[in-house]
């Protein structure tokens, strides 16, 4: 603590002595949670300003001291303004100080999905990426908060250095609302770097949505809160391009998208090169290019063979019906492939069962 008032306000040494949790005036760590706390007597008011606005903090129960409700501000001037009362009356006090200065390449933004009002599908995770690697990821996580109504029992998962995960032990439940608090602002993430800015957003879980394809029987059922709803012929991976079988999520949806080989890996002008401009009502399932989409070309073997490069082809009819009642985060369980959906490829934390998932958190081994 320094008690090092700046003017002459200050208290005198046979009255209240006021301290801050600050070792110098300069260059003070953003990463500190101010703290005042007053000797001789008790805290009546505390003040801490800067261009940008007042720092909240509230004083404790026995007014011994007051504690800042965030982290600080880079590159800022802060004036802490103090009232303390003690046997020699009424004392005052004004301490001013500078944060670090940070630049961009020193704080590490945290972009969160789903997007703040957004109603998702049962399975979609809640996904934290920052733009620079966090070191101290039990630091970050034990600032991570998830809260669900009605409450399910959940957890993160660190996929990187810059990406974490969090999912409930089971899908959602229908009509579940979701609070997601991201409180690294400020934040040391090790390595010389910070946490940029708090992110908090809120959404709503939809009705359950779950799509079952079986590539062997070459058909796609469509439940909703567990009623089928309708069965689609389709096809999927043929030899040498096949489909995961596994959990996969919705990642986003696409009224129109244009699909080129080159991106999955194919060369222009092989054999099986392609380039459709409009391939319409999309879904995309993984980071490795499968879709679910419209595919009026191969509606002769949809309930038949599979003929796809990997994604789920339908007739066009089927996609659009199938796209319309379709939201991001809803759940297509795929069979009938020996070939499996990895973890970490879109949003595969399905495939992984929650005790081991669990252990992907950064605070296990705290």
């Amino acid at each position: 603590m320094i008690a090092t008032p700046d003017d002459s306000d200050s208290a005198a040494a046979d009255e209240t002595v006021v301290a801050l949790n600050i070792e110098r005036r300069r260059n003070v760590p953003v990463s500190t949670v101010l703290e005042v706390a007053a000797s001789g007597g008790a805290l009546r008011s505390v003040q801490v300003s800067s261009p940008e606005g007042d720092l909240a903090g509230a004083i404790s129960d026995d007014e011994s001291s007051w504690t800042a409700g965030d982290r600080l501000e880079p590159g800022t001037k802060y004036t802490v303004r103090t009232v303390a009362e003690g046997d020699a009356g009424t004392s005052r006090s004004t301490t001013t100080f500078w944060t670090q200065a940070l630049t961009l390449d020193e704080q590490t933004y945290p972009s969160v999905a789903p997007l703040d009002g957004e109603t998702v599908g049962i399975g979609m995770p809640v996904v934290v990426t920052f733009d620079l690697p966090v070191r101290d990821q039990a630091a970050f996580e034990e600032q991570m908060t998830v809260t669900s109504t009605p409450s399910q029992k959940g957890a993160w998962h660190w996929l990187s250095a810059t990406e974490a995960h969090y999912r409930p032990a089971t899908y959602w439940k229908p009509g579940t609302e979701v609070d997601v608090a991201i409180d690294v602002n400020g934040l040391d993430a090790g390595n010389g770097i910070y946490g940029q800015e708090n992110r908090d957003i809120s959404f709503d879980v939809g009705k359950a949505h779950i799509y079952r394809v079986n590539a062997e029987t070459h058909q796609m059922k469509v439940f909703e809160n567990g009623k089928l709803l309708r069965t689609f012929p389709i096809t999927t991976g043929k030899p040498g391009f096949t489909t995961r079988s596994g959990v996969k999520v919705i990642m986003e949806k696409f009224e129109s998208r244009r699909m080129n080989s080159e991106t999955v890996g194919i060369p222009a002008g092989s054999s099986e090169s392609y380039d459709i401009d409009n391939v319409q009502w999309a879904m995309r399932l993984t980071n490795s290019g499968e879709f679910i989409h419209a595919a009026p070309w191969s509606v002769g073997s949809q309930g038949s063979a599979n003929v796809s490069h990997g994604c789920t082809g339908m007739s066009t009819a089927d996609a659009g019906w199938l796209y319309a009642m379709s939201r991001r985060g809803d759940v297509v369980e795929y069979t009938g492939t020996d070939r499996p959906m990895e973890f970490d490829n879109g949003y595969g934390d399905w495939n992984m069962s929650f005790a081991r998932y669990a252990r992907g958190s950064a605070l296990v081994s705290r």
